[in-house]
């Protein structure tokens, strides 16, 4: 799950309202919460940072379609759109009004959550908010890694150097790149063995079995070549 996310529920009945904010702040995720939708646009304006919006079919001062169309005038953020019975030609009405997916209600826990999780996945890869690979996933703007869900303990340089292996993905980078990239300094011999010690740790941190690394790998005579 896409924990520390910012999800704005916009939902009238405050029994159902309740219970989402209950099950998602369970989860580890930030909320913001409307009971109408003039509140729900407002909310959406003020924070920028939210990730995701949760809206109700309707409202007593604005249907749910329409308030998806207002939301599209300024925020690209995901829409879940809850279907209290809809037939074909409301969700269809929902869809062509912004939203991205529908739930509905009432719901599972499991599906509701594998929702967000999708919604949220799209979203902060597709925006480079998040980068993915092999279990681990770094947020750039948070600062936060973790492995299969786990948060992982890497200091700034490491974190960097991750970030900066990433964007050259693939190719072989030798370690006076490395260097001169993550400390923006001029590459000398003895700058060898800090790296390396740097990457040790990495792989430390990283890998499944250090000796037969996967995510981080010695090109001998060349440099390191980071694998997604």
């Amino acid at each position: 799950m896409y924990s520390n996310s910012v999800i704005l529920i916009a939902v009238e009945d405050p029994v159902l309202r309740n219970a989402m904010i209950a099950e998602l702040k369970g989860n580890g995720f930030s909320i913001l919460e409307a009971s109408n939708g003039v509140s729900a646009l407002d909310e959406a304006r003020s924070n920028v940072d939210a990730d995701l919006a949760i809206i109700d079919a309707s409202f007593a001062d604005i249907s749910g379609p329409d308030l998806c169309r207002s939301l599209r005038t300024f925020s690209y953020l995901p829409i879940l759109y809850l279907s209290h019975g809809l037939n074909l030609n409301q969700k269809l009405d929902a869809y062509a009004a912004g939203a991205d997916d529908i739930l509905e209600v009432p719901y599972q826990k499991d599906v509701f959550l594998s929702k967000i999780d999708s919604l949220l996945r799209r979203y902060l890869v597709y925006r480079g908010k998040i980068i993915e690979f092999h279990g681990i996933q770094i947020d750039h703007e948070k600062r936060i890694i973790t492995k299969n869900g786990n948060l992982l303990d890497l200091t700034d340089l490491e974190l960097n150097i991750l970030e900066y292996m990433f964007t050259q993905r693939g190719k072989v980078v030798s370690i006076q790149d490395i260097y001169e990239n993550v400390w923006g300094e001029k590459f000398f011999s003895q700058s060898s063995n800090t790296v390396m010690v740097h990457i040790l740790n990495l792989r430390k941190k990283l890998e499944d079995d250090t000796s037969h690394p996967r995510i981080i790998r010695t090109v001998w005579g060349k440099g390191y070549k980071l694998c997604v």
